[in-house]
């Protein structure tokens, strides 16, 4: 049977917040445009504590080889269960990245505290908590209501989304803080990511956070020999609505 394939969907607020509420995330959480990752200036207008942020990235060498030696060393992931620490999706659906990176974003952290109940977002959470990696997986890919946010939103945006290469299109990241750690979330890797502790007063738009998550991977593009002046990437923080 041919792999279920998806438009890839553009990481901009507007498409985010119509995704969030079709799935049932609470109305007084939204996203917005990240447009620096140091000027303090340029991130005020994000209420504070931020509580994702979904970042979409090209797969340039540098990183492509972090990833490959990174999961070369980690067991197939196992964890499952109330007491596993996020909860993550191996991505099998094609060009889904952003759909799984919203869900990562929304179902781990703060962020579940603005489930709605009965909503679509709270049954997938239940539903994936008791089971493996590859049952979850199963789950969500035959998940009817979670094809239909999706595709409810796939046209929306202000550009053309290019699908045809991953690698040009680049990768969904989540960051989510959960029991004081800094998480990376990506479905197409071997696992949740754990990169680092963060005190009380920190989150995913923290300097800290920040040089642990994203600032990471520009750092790797740079010593890899790239131009990180080129490496253009979106970044949207989720925080209560103003």
């Amino acid at each position: 049977m041919e792999k279920k394939t998806w438009k890839m969907l553009e990481n901009n607020p507007d498409v985010m917040d119509r995704l969030a509420a079709k799935l049932g995330l609470s109305s007084s959480l939204q996203f917005y445009d990240v447009y620096s990752l140091d000027d303090p200036g340029l991130l005020a207008h994000i209420p504070r504590p931020a509580l994702a942020l979904l970042v979409i990235i090209p797969l340039t060498a540098a990183w492509d080889q972090n990833r490959k030696t990174e999961d070369e060393r980690k067991e197939i992931y196992a964890g499952c269960g109330p007491d596993e620490p996020v909860i993550w999706f191996k991505q099998t659906i094609g060009h889904a990245c952003g759909s799984i990176g919203l869900l990562h974003s929304l179902i781990n952290g703060p962020a579940v505290d603005f489930i709605e109940p009965d909503s679509d977002l709270a049954s997938i959470r239940t539903q994936a908590i008791p089971l493996d990696m590859t049952r979850r997986a199963e789950m969500l890919y035959n998940n009817e209501a979670f094809e239909v946010a999706h595709k409810s939103v796939q046209e929306a945006g202000d550009s053309l989304v290019d699908s045809s290469s991953e690698r040009n299109g680049g990768h969904f990241v989540s960051f989510v803080k959960s029991g004081g750690k800094l998480w990376e979330l990506e479905g197409s890797r071997k696992g949740p990511l754990e990169r680092g502790s963060l005190e009380d007063d920190e989150d995913v738009l923290s300097p800290r956070a920040l040089e642990l998550g994203i600032k990471r991977i520009i750092a790797l593009n740079a010593s890899g020999g790239g131009d990180d002046e080129e490496l253009r990437f979106s970044c949207i923080a989720l925080a209560r609505k103003i």
